[in-house]
């Protein structure tokens, strides 16, 4: 019964429950002398017992009543004196991807820092391998405790026609995906343009989840918050993670939208969103946390829900407020505050124990009862999980890779031309659409690392069709070559660099390992993150993955980058849904537009 909602449903036990409550039988667990966060009142309940049978929370002793009546001689007593009693943290939208590690490593990652249960949208592993792969990768987490709720990927690919992904996921797919017991709704919309035309795939795929009574959660990245947002909403749409501005999040709290706060490794709003609730005095009952996305040393080092709670409070929000963002805020969005969210009488018994409400640091952590982890360490493991080997042979780039190949060819005469750039900024999903002189040479256009201009190509790794396209960046100041498979979200190959050696060399490299991340520089790799499930996922322990990242990061900064996990930044370049300027595998596009840009500017 492992990641179902809890160990029993609550029709099969509550009569158990009921005996245990009324001291007529004893409970499996008791937690005595806890203060009790309180979600459901906003309150911190002093010197509370909790007494837990089937997984579930029986009864709670407030105001001076204890669970004495509950305890027998099984009964394991836990004495949380001088602890607080929270329940179980919730990451209201997560894509476990990006932590480089396989989905049951990341369990034993994020458990111990009071994580016990996501909103995991998998659309990175379904853009290379579909629904199929998505099965594979549930089997593997549902053999440890955390709750691991899926939203059906809804976007792939995430913008028809304007890049190759490995599979597709249509409305007839998301149906099928509905009967599943780990899916809790749709991921995130991101085909917004399709949405306001009322195109048929993406309106559908929508019915099918509301068919279902599912949520339906979102990808709205525009300033406009009149026309567009309210026809967004009133499509189905009721939770986003795509808010920039204090000003977006009430506007789509005003709506009834859920504005899920995100705090990830790269994409770090908090901060600036905060003062929506704080400054304003708003009520924040349709805020929840996520962390969008987090890489392995971000977990490894700062933790996980734990590091969202600290910083929100760090900006002003009331401590008992965010911790209700991340637990009963984040189960009422998904339906499931009936089961989760709380702890309340035939709530399941995940419990967080806590020194404090300011650093949030985690003691123990129970799920459906059971203590699972304790001062910081899983106490559950996995045995290595046999994945197919059609999920870690995705390498197929249907042509042979060499300097020659990254050529940008022109007819202009040596000198100059203008060319179209995308613009990168540090902890940003958003781009620019930048045009710039780039020097031309006997008939190719050549990369300027005096004014930060660098190649970029992007080769289609599903079908071998040998299709790829050419552009520029600009903003990473590097000197050589990086190459990665996490490249949002076709993921296919991405190459960048100054030269065209060291970009071949990078790009090799990927293709005979499987996929991962790789940084090059002078005829050398300082740097290489093999990630041979699906391109995307290690095989290895987070601890392991994370000191390989860091040497990356530490060649990103050799090669001149001083961005926070630069290598996330580059990810997205290829992202062709966020504007505004993207590349793929068929060239630019303008992501306000969903138009096609040409490389040379006239």
């Amino acid at each position: 019964m492992i990641n179902k909602f809890c160990k029993q449903p609550l029709w099969k036990c509550h009569g158990t429950l009921v005996k245990v409550a009324r001291g007529q039988e004893p409970a499996d667990v008791v937690i005595r002398h806890a203060t009790l966060v309180c979600v459901t009142t906003r309150e911190l309940l002093p010197d509370v017992d909790i007494a837990i049978s089937c997984g579930r929370i029986a009864y709670l002793g407030i105001d001076g009543n204890t669970a004495e009546h509950c305890i027998g001689p099984s009964t394991t007593i836990i004495d949380a004196t001088g602890l607080y009693a929270a329940p179980g943290f919730m990451d209201s939208h997560i894509h476990i991807e990006s932590s480089m590690v396989a989905p049951s490593e990341y369990a034993r990652a994020v458990v111990p820092h009071g994580t016990t249960a996501i909103m995991w949208d998998p659309h990175e592993i379904a853009n290379v391998s579909g629904l199929a792969a998505v099965k594979v990768a549930v089997r593997d987490v549902q053999r440890t405790p955390l709750k691991a709720m899926v939203t059906t990927p809804s976007c792939v690919p995430a913008v028809p026609g304007f890049e190759d992904t490995g599979s597709s996921v249509t409305a007839a797919d998301v149906k099928e995906s509905m009967s599943w017991d780990s899916v809790v709704g749709l991921g995130e919309m991101m085909n917004y343009p399709g949405i306001l035309a009322c195109e048929d795939n993406a309106m559908d795929e929508v019915a099918e989840t509301l068919k279902a009574d599912r949520e339906v959660t979102g990808h709205y990245t525009v300033p406009e918050h009149d026309r567009d947002l309210n026809a967004y909403i009133a499509a189905g749409v009721t939770a986003d993670h795509e808010s920039f501005r204090p000003e977006d999040v009430v506007a789509k709290l005003r709506l009834g939208m859920y504005v899920q706060l995100r705090q990830g490794s790269a994409w770090q709003n908090m901060k600036r969103l905060a003062p929506a609730i704080t400054h304003r005095q708003i009520d924040s009952r349709f805020c929840t946390l996520c962390s969008d996305d987090n890489q392995p040393r971000t977990i490894v080092a700062d933790g996980h829900v734990d590091r969202l709670l600290r910083l929100a409070v760090s900006c002003g929000i009331n401590p008992i407020e965010a911790v209700q963002m991340a637990t009963i805020n984040c189960a009422t969005c998904f339906h499931l505050e009936h089961e989760l969210g709380s702890i309340t009488p035939g709530k399941c018994a995940d419990i967080v124990l806590l020194d404090s409400l300011d650093d949030f640091s985690v003691r123990k952590v129970f799920i459906d009862g059971d203590l699972v982890a304790e001062n910081g360490h899983a106490l559950f493991d996995v045995k290595p999980f046999a994945w197919p080997s059609n999920l870690t042979h995705t390498m197929n780039l249907g042509l042979k890779i060499c300097p020659e190949t990254f050529r940008i060819l022109t007819n202009k005469p040596d000198g100059s031309c203008r060319v179209r750039v995308i613009g990168a900024e540090a902890g940003s999903t958003i781009t620019k659409d930048l045009v710039m002189s780039a020097p031309v040479k006997d008939g190719e256009i050549l990369a300027d690392p005096t004014q930060d201009l660098i190649k970029v190509f992007v080769f289609e790794r599903h079908h071998g069709t040998g299709s790829h396209a050419a552009g520029f960046l600009h903003g990473f100041r590097i000197h050589g070559a990086l190459a990665q498979t996490v490249a949002h979200d076709a993921h296919n190959l991405l190459v960048a660099g100054d030269n065209d050696q060291d970009m071949a060399l990078a790009a090799r490299t990927l293709a005979d390992c499987g996929g991962g991340e790789v940084a090059v520089q002078d005829g050398k790799i300082l740097a290489l993150v093999e990630l041979p499930i699906c391109g995307l996922l290690s095989q290895g322990r987070i601890e392991d993955v994370a000191e390989n990242v860091g040497q990356m990061e530490a060649a990103w900064k050799q090669m001149g980058c001083a961005m926070p996990s630069p290598f996330m930044t580059m990810g997205i370049m290829s992202l062709a849904c966020v504007p505004v300027l993207r590349i793929t595998n068929k060239g630019y596009v303008n992501c306000d537009t969903y138009q096609f840009e040409p490389l040379e500017v006239d």
